[in-house]
C-alpha cells in the first residue's frame, strides 16, 4: 500500500469510487450578488468572532477541545498532513507517505521549513511531537490514536511509524488537529511553547478573550497566510457575535443562528456561507449513572422527540436528520440502511415500561456555548417528550465556563462534534472504551472489538460490514442522542474573499480560514 495508490489529489474514497465527498458547499448571498473570486492578495487585519473559547485554554495540543483553540493552532502551526477543501489528503510537513502493508508507514519530512524561532524543522521534531501523545503518562485526547503504535523511528529524512496491526487510515490520523509539529529539545516538545512553523507568529494571547498574531515573513507557503495580522476574539453569545459583524468590529463570525440569516441578508451587510459535512449536534447521557445506565431508558429518550422539527426550527433547514449516528453521510462507510427513528411517544412509553418505569424525570443542561440554539433544542425535546411521560427539565447554564464546568460533568447535556474524515476517528475519539472524550462514558464490548478489527482490515467489503454494525450498535445501544447533522453557517464581511471551495470537515474552512482567505 503506497501513496501511489492514493495520490495526493485524490482520496482513497475517490479511488474506490464511493461517490461521496467529504465536503459540500452551499453559498447563500443576497440576490444579485456573489462572493468575491479573485487572485489572493496580501494585507489587512482579519478579525474573527468565534463562538468558543475559555479562560482555561492553553498551548498543550493534547488538550485542545474546541474551534477557538483549533483556529489559533492552525494559524501558528503546520501538521504532517492537511485535509484540503475537497476532502483529499494534501502534503504539509510530510511531503509524501507510503506503506507496503499498512503496518509500517514511511513519512518523508519536508526540508527547508523553519520554526518562528529560526530553528529548522527536522524529523526529530516530528517524532517528539507525535510522542507527546503516546504512553501511559499522556493526557492527550489523541492518545487512543497511538495505542496501536509500537515504534516511531528516523531514517535520514524519513519518519517511520510502526503499528501492531495494519491501519489504512493512518495518514488521515496525521491530520488531526491535536498533532501539530512543534520544536523539540532533548527528544521532547515544550507543550507551553508559542513557537510553531505556521503562517502567523503570536504577538499576544489572553485565553478566553483574544489572540493577536502577525504574518510569518519566512513562511514556506507563498500562496497562503495573506493577512498582515489576525485577531481571534472569543464571543460566546450569538447575538453579540452577530452585532460585532454588523457594526464592523469583526470580519467573520461562526455559528450564525439560522434564524438570523434573513435579517443579515436584508441588511446587505454580509455574505452567508452554509457548508454541509459530517458535523453533528448531540446530547450525551452519562451511561454510568441512573437512569441512563439502562438502554431501555436511552431508547425511550431517542423516540421521545421530533428530529425533523429540530432541523426545521433550530437549523432552519441548514442541516439534516441524524439517526443517532456520529458517522455522517459524507463518510465513506455511512450506513444509510438502518431503521430510521421517528417521533413515537408510544414506543417511548414501551421502552420506559421495559425499564420498569411509568414515567421519567430528568434534567438536561444546555447553553448556546455548546451550539447555537442548544437551549431551544433542549426545550423542543422537552415539549415533545411530555407526551411519552418524560418530564425533561432544561437547566439553562451560563455560556462562560460551559466546557469546564458542564461538559462531561453533568449527566445529561448539550455538545457538538465536527465531522471526522474516517469512521475510525469518529469512533475512536468519542465512543471507544476509556477515550478521553467519550463524553457519555459508554462501553460496549462488541463495539470495541469491532473497532480494533476494522482498523486492521484491508478488505473494503469486510470493513464496510464492520462499520455498518458499529453504527447500528451506537445508534440503538449507545448513550448519546444525535438528532441532526448541522451545516456550518458563517457570516462574512463583503470585504472577505474565499477560495471557490470551502472545507466542511470543520468550521471556518476546516479552521484554516486564517490561512486560506484574504481581503478582496
Amino acid at each position: 500500500m503506497t501513496n501511489t495508490m492514493f495520490p495526493h489529489g485524490m482520496t482513497r474514497r475517490g479511488m474506490l469510487k464511493s461517490g461521496m465527498a467529504l465536503t459540500a458547499v452551499g453559498l447563500i448571498v443576497p440576490a444579485g450578488m456573489a462572493m468575491a473570486q479573485a487572485e489572493p492578495k496580501k494585507g489587512g487585519v482579519f478579525r474573527a468572532g468565534i463562538g468558543h473559547g475559555s479562560s482555561t485554554d492553553g498551548y498543550d495540543p493534547g488538550l485542545w477541545d474546541q474551534l477557538y483553540v483549533q483556529t489559533f493552532a492552525a494559524a501558528r502551526h503546520n501538521y504532517m498532513i492537511e485535509i484540503g477543501a475537497d476532502g483529499a489528503l494534501a502534503p504539509e510537513i510530510a511531503e509524501s507517505w507510503e506503506s507496503a502493508d499498512g503496518m509500517t508507514w514511511v513519512f518523508k519530512i519536508r526540508e527547508g521549513v523553519f520554526f518562528h524561532s529560526g530553528k529548522s524543522v527536522t524529523p526529530d521534531d516530528v517524532v517528539a511531537s507525535l510522542n507527546h501523545h503516546r504512553g501511559e503518562g499522556s493526557t492527550s485526547a489523541a492518545k487512543p490514536f497511538f495505542d496501536a503504535v509500537t515504534d516511531i523511528t528516523i531514517d535520514g529524512q524519513n519518519v517511520i511509524v510502526t503499528l501492531n496491526a495494519p491501519n489504512a487510515d493512518l495518514p488521515f490520523l496525521m491530520s488531526d488537529y491535536h498533532l501539530p509539529v512543534m520544536p523539540s529539545t532533548d527528544g521532547k516538545i515544550d507543550p507551553t511553547s508559542t513557537d510553531g512553523c505556521g503562517g502567523y507568529i503570536v504577538e499576544s494571547y489572553e485565553p478566553g478573550v483574544q489572540a493577536t498574531l502577525n504574518r510569518n515573513p519566512n513562511y514556506w507557503k507563498s500562496d497562503r497566510a495573506h493577512f498582515d495580522q489576525i485577531v481571534l476574539l472569543s464571543i460566546l453569545d450569538p447575538a453579540a457575535r452577530l452585532n460585532a459583524l454588523i457594526t464592523g468590529e469583526v470580519d467573520v463570525i461562526d455559528q450564525v443562528d439560522p434564524a438570523s440569516i434573513a435579517m443579515v441578508q436584508s441588511r446587505g451587510v454580509a455574505n452567508i456561507l452554509s457548508i454541509s459535512g459530517n458535523a453533528h449536534y448531540v446530547f450525551p447521557m452519562d451511561a454510568r449513572a441512573a437512569p441512563f445506565n439502562d438502554n431501555n431508558v436511552r431508547l425511550a429518550m431517542k423516540y421521545a422527540f421530533d428530529r425533523q422539527e429540530l432541523v426545521d426550527k433550530i437549523l432552519a433547514g441548514h442541516g439534516s436528520v441524524s439517526n443517532d449516528n456520529p458517522v455522517g453521510p459524507a463518510n465513506r462507510f455511512f450506513n444509510a440502511d438502518m431503521e430510521a427513528k421517528t417521533y413515537d411517544p408510544d414506543k417511548s412509553k414501551f421502552y420506559l415500561k421495559e425499564a420498569g418505569l411509568d414515567k421519567l424525570e430528568v434534567t438536561v443542561s444546555a447553553a448556546n456555548a455548546a451550539f447555537s440554539g442548544a437551549v431551544d433544542a433542549a426545550v423542543l425535546i422537552s415539549e415533545k417528550a411530555a407526551a411519552a411521560g418524560i418530564t425533561l427539565t432544561v437547566d439553562r447554564v451560563p455560556d462562560d465556563g460551559y466546557w469546564d464546568n458542564v461538559w462531561m460533568k453533568k449527566p445529561f447535556c448539550a455538545s457538538y462534534w465536527g465531522g471526522r474524515p474516517t469512521e475510525d476517528q469518529a469512533f475512536t475519539i468519542a465512543y471507544a472504551k476509556g477515550a478521553a472524550w467519550n463524553e457519555s462514558f459508554w462501553e460496549n464490548v462488541r463495539f470495541n472489538d469491532l473497532l480494533i478489527a476494522a482498523r486492521s482490515e484491508l478488505d473494503d467489503a469486510k470493513r464496510r460490514e464492520m462499520y455498518y454494525e458499529m453504527q447500528q450498535i451506537v445508534s440503538f445501544e449507545g448513550s448519546t442522542l444525535i438528532p441532526m447533522y448541522n451545516n456550518y453557517v458563517m457570516a462574512l464581511s463583503k470585504a472577505v474573499a474565499t477560495p471557490e471551495k470551502v472545507a466542511g470537515n470543520w468550521n471556518l474552512d476546516g479552521f484554516r480560514a486564517v490561512e486560506r482567505w484574504w481581503f478582496a
